[in-house]
């Protein structure tokens, strides 16, 4: 999640600027793109209001792998994700990246209602290629955390994974900037969707996450029922995080368990 919400939220929202402007506070799309990589597919998916979205997909060698659909944070593209991206392909994952409206190639401007929209079409289309919902794991990442969650109320998911996701924008507004965080209330309230959670739960967080405090992710933690899995990211902060090798592993881990316990007789 990119700072500027949180360096430039006070003036604007006590000049009364205040719902309308929060979503311009909260995403930072770049337009932006690199190539697409050597080994990933182009897609298109249209939402429920005819917004058209662009993503990757890239395969993983093993058969019958599960399917990681992710959803990136508030600012960038995928494009500044395509070597994690790699690396979780390597790890055994099928990963369908997509970009948020108004992010990328995507067509259209990114609200918090038409992010969710944007997941529940992403998730559709997977399954409308033959991915069986049984094989999904929805990832988020920072804000992507609080779409996924949306997301799982809706569809099913084999596993949840989020990482440096917060309880509720407000919280990582009053987290910087004390009584200001209430102007935020009721925008992206992972607190809420994560207490009725139905799929197994990943969290990981860096203990030195300078944007989404690492209590709000223990805190997050904490209002899931179980199945669940905490990772505590020693040293990593909240851009940084996947520079280091073990929340890699551990996120493919967890992908490959919720898989094989989504397609067993019993399920989850």
């Amino acid at each position: 999640m990119r700072s500027f919400f949180f360096t430039f939220a006070p003036i604007l929202l006590s000049a009364g600027f205040v719902l309308p402007l929060i979503d311009r506070l909260v995403f930072f799309p770049d337009r932006e793109m690199p190539p697409t990589p050597p080994g990933f597919e182009d897609r298109r998916v249209t939402t429920s209001d005819g917004v058209e979205l662009h993503g990757w997909y890239a395969r993983a060698a093993t058969p019958d792998a599960p399917t990681l659909l992710w959803a990136h944070g508030n600012g960038g593209n995928i494009g500044g994700r395509s070597e994690v991206q790699r690396a979780l392909v390597a790890n055994g994952l099928n990963v369908f990246a997509y970009d948020y409206r108004g992010y990328g190639h995507s067509s259209g401007a990114p609200t918090e209602e038409g992010v969710y929209r944007d997941a529940l079409a992403a998730y559709d289309a997977l399954v409308a290629s033959g991915v069986e919902p049984s094989s999904i794991v929805c990832f988020g990442e920072s804000l992507g955390g609080a779409v996924t969650l949306a997301l799982a109320e809706q569809r099913r998911c084999a596993g949840v994974a989020i990482v440096s996701t917060f309880t509720t924008i407000a919280d990582v507004a009053r987290a910087h900037y004390g009584p200001l965080g209430w102007l935020a209330t009721g925008r992206f309230d992972s607190a809420s969707r994560v207490r009725s959670l139905d799929a197994p739960l990943f969290v990981a967080h860096g203990d030195r996450d300078e944007i989404v405090p690492y209590g709000l992710g223990i805190d997050l933690f904490s209002m899931a029922p179980e199945p669940k899995e905490f990772l505590r990211v020693d040293g990593a902060g909240h851009n940084d995080i996947f520079a280091h090798p073990r929340i890699l592993e551990a996120l493919a881990g967890f992908s490959r368990w919720a898989v094989e316990l989504a397609r067993s007789p019993v399920g989850p």
